[in-house]
């Protein structure tokens, strides 16, 4: 991996609006139309019980992000993770995977969630590889012709 780093936003950062602005960006280019965030990026963000982490590169840019929620003190969910596609195979997938799952640890989380393209292939074996496991298929989840799987991690409570 170059010499990257994972932070996590914050609503008073200096950089909010450079950070937002490439993530929109990235937002864009990655998903279709109807599955980005690129209009309400900037709202999505302000909500209570969300966070966002994303790469800095030694430049400056952004290399990915991923954005969780935490709608209950219970369960949190993984609702994007995103790499620009010159930066993938690179470990900046996985490292913003392993940041999100910490922090959601930190709030005492017992399970996480998260939808994926069963054609995805990668970040299916990303996510099995840290202990994701398949819970169901959903049909058309993204459109008609695009389902999902639902995975989830849970953490031992004791």
């Amino acid at each position: 991996m170059s010499s990257s780093v994972v932070l996590e936003l914050h609503r008073n950062s200096t950089n909010w609006a450079k950070v937002v602005e490439d993530i929109v960006r990235l937002e864009k280019k990655i998903f279709p139309k109807h599955e980005s965030l690129a209009r309400s990026f900037d709202e999505e963000l302000r909500k209570n019980n969300s966070g966002l982490l994303y790469i800095q590169l030694a430049d400056g840019e952004v290399a990915g992000y991923v954005m969780y929620s935490w709608p209950s003190s219970l369960l949190a969910s993984i609702t994007k993770l995103a790499v620009k596609e010159n930066y993938r195979r690179q470990g900046h997938g996985e490292a913003l995977l392993e940041a999100a799952i910490q922090k959601c640890k930190t709030r005492n989380i017992c399970r996480i969630s998260l939808h994926v393209d069963p054609s995805r292939t990668p970040a299916v074996s990303l996510y099995k590889k840290h202990g994701f496991q398949v819970d169901n298929l959903i049909k058309s989840y993204y459109s008609s012709d695009r389902d999902a799987y639902r995975m989830y991690l849970d953490f031992d409570v004791d």
